[in-house]
């Protein structure tokens, strides 16, 4: 496991848009799993910058998203699909035919989700896959308690995951209560993981992800039996760490994992 911490947000989301970059530029026709939520938007704002300066080409790339609520159609304004479209997608030269987003509108949710794990298999699986982490230590909607080897799945929200997505909505009473998710199963199927969070409301999370215990009570704990996964973080978020990580020289030697655990 790798381990980089940085010094704000913004150095955090250079250092994982490097990785990103630098696996697109060698392999064009990658794989790439996506993630929503307030933490990698930054990071998209930085691929964006990539693809109009530096010639970061996207249009071979192929993208599936982590999760979708269930009940919102792709053109509600707090659907998954419409925060991609938004915050990455309509500002690159990405096809759009070539991403791919849960449809939380199917009317057999069960079928969307399976054949979402079949999708992703024909394409050969993602080469790597960008993770949050919530407050709990879920990634994805894969709350605690949720299986190690569980798959694409309609899943019901915890109260705190609800209450974390609220300030998105209207009100709370307007967050959906379920949700259609990869598992976590799915997820430590990609051949490379990244994981980004800052902020000190993370702090818990990421100290019981990297130093505690894996359990499938802290979902995020389980990457530790991965062998290619990176926990990018700003200094907020490593500030419950026992150990420490020394802080990127610069983003581009943060792509390259200099700071290891």
């Amino acid at each position: 496991m790798k381990v980089i911490v940085c010094k704000d947000s913004d150095e955090m989301s250079r250092a994982a848009a490097q990785i990103f970059a630098q696996r697109i530029r060698k392999k064009p026709n990658i794989v790439l799993g996506l993630a929503t939520g307030g933490t990698p938007v930054k990071m998209y704002k930085e691929l964006i910058r990539m693809c109009k300066e530096e010639n970061l080409d996207f249009s071979k790339v192929i993208t599936y998203n982590l999760d979708e609520y269930l009940g919102l159609s792709g053109d509600h304004d707090q659907s998954y699909r419409y925060f991609m479209n938004e915050n990455l997608f309509n500002h690159i030269n990405i096809n759009k035919a070539n991403t791919h987003v849960l449809n939380g509108k199917a009317k057999d949710p069960a079928a969307e989700c399976k054949a979402y794990e079949e999708a992703i298999k024909k394409a050969g699986g993602i080469d790597i896959q960008l993770l949050g982490i919530g407050g709990n230590g879920h990634i994805a909607f894969n709350e605690p308690g949720s299986p190690k080897n569980s798959r694409t799945r309609i899943v019901d929200l915890t109260e705190k995951t609800i209450q974390d997505n609220a300030r998105f909505f209207a009100s709370v009473n307007d967050v959906p209560k379920q949700a259609l998710s990869m598992g976590n199963g799915t997820i430590l199927e990609a051949k490379e993981i990244v994981l980004i969070a800052d902020k000190a409301s993370k702090a818990d999370a990421i100290a019981k992800s990297i130093e505690g215990p894996a359990t499938e009570q802290v979902p995020a704990s389980l990457l530790q039996s991965h062998k290619n996964v990176t926990f990018v973080v700003d200094k907020d978020a490593a500030s419950k760490l026992k150990k420490k990580y020394e802080a990127p020289k610069a983003a581009k030697a943060a792509s390259k994992g200099c700071c290891c655990c």
